[in-house]
């Protein structure tokens, strides 16, 4: 059973070894070089890339990205869906071998095939983007390249790869049980696939961990306070002095952008059906508040 499943697999399993074998003798060839440069420029490393190396960064990122996907429609969608739609599975369901051991040996040769192609990929990428992953998070600019905790860069670095073309090759699995139908089966993977990608980050992984606090005094006179890009929340704590009137304390949510009022008269600022109300700025007070906290 282990012979004929290498047989059937080992086709496309040469094809996708041998790309990422092509990926990762581009990327051995420039990585020495790259990372002599991080050794003498530092943080600085960002704004001496030069256009081949950009792109070459660009191009391993989208590699890594693509090869679960990739695994998931052509090694995992018609792995059931192929027998079936064809009728193989009567006669390959029927021999000495049970349809538990022949389920067992393809989704294990198949899922450890897929996760060591995505491991090698990420491997070689990972090790060619490490200079500019230490520069960026030593305070390089981040205009061009990705944080090391950026959604993108961080599903296409480390165990991360590997871990999606399991569940990528499993969800082609499940799907070409039950649409029975090769290629249906294999569009269907790529849409869920892309799908959850894009979910986890943006909706379900925010939710998963504390938000961060950062507490700051604000002096009178005193430089300004820097809020963090993404906050979602500022809570503004003000002590009672005499003559300020303001309450012990302030929450402030990010409110919809609202357009400035340009007219004195009382209902300038009335809410209206067309859309939101606008805003009134005010000035605020050296002696309003003593300390802030945000949070994200």
């Amino acid at each position: 059973m282990i012979w004929l499943t290498w047989r059937q697999f080992r086709t496309p399993a040469a094809v996708l070894f041998a790309a990422v074998a092509v990926l990762a003798a581009a990327l051995a060839a420039s990585g020495p070089q790259l990372a002599d440069l991080y050794r003498t420029a530092g943080s600085s490393l960002v704004d001496q890339v030069s256009s081949a190396d950009q792109t070459l960064y660009y191009t391993g990122l989208l590699v890594v990205l693509a090869v679960p996907a990739v695994i998931g429609m052509f090694w995992g969608a018609p792995l059931i869906s192929r027998e079936l739609e064809t009728g193989t599975h009567y006669l390959a369901w029927n021999q000495g071998v049970t349809r538990t051991r022949w389920l067992a040996i393809k989704l294990g040769l198949g899922a450890a095939a897929s996760m060591t192609a995505a491991g090698l990929t990420s491997l070689a990428v990972s090790w060619w983007s490490s200079p500019i992953d230490r520069a960026v998070n030593g305070g390089g600019a981040t205009d061009t390249y990705f944080p090391r905790l950026d959604p993108v860069a961080f599903a296409a670095r480390g165990v991360v790869p590997m871990a999606h073309a399991a569940f990528a090759f499993v969800l082609g699995v499940a799907l070409g049980l039950v649409i029975r139908r090769t290629l249906p089966a294999m569009v269907t993977t790529f849409a869920l696939y892309t799908a959850a990608q894009i979910a986890v980050p943006m909706w379900i992984r925010p939710h998963l961990a504390t938000a961060d606090r950062t507490v700051l005094p604000i002096e009178p006179g005193g430089a300004p306070i820097s809020i963090q890009d993404g906050a979602r929340q500022l809570v503004a704590h003000l002590e009672e002095m005499p003559g300020s009137g303001s309450p012990p304390s302030r929450r402030w949510t990010p409110p919809v952008r609202r357009p400035p009022c340009r007219r004195p008269s009382p209902t300038a600022c009335a809410p209206s059906r067309a859309g939101p109300p606008c805003s009134r700025s005010r000035a605020a007070s050296p002696t309003s508040a003593p300390w802030a906290t945000s949070s994200r």
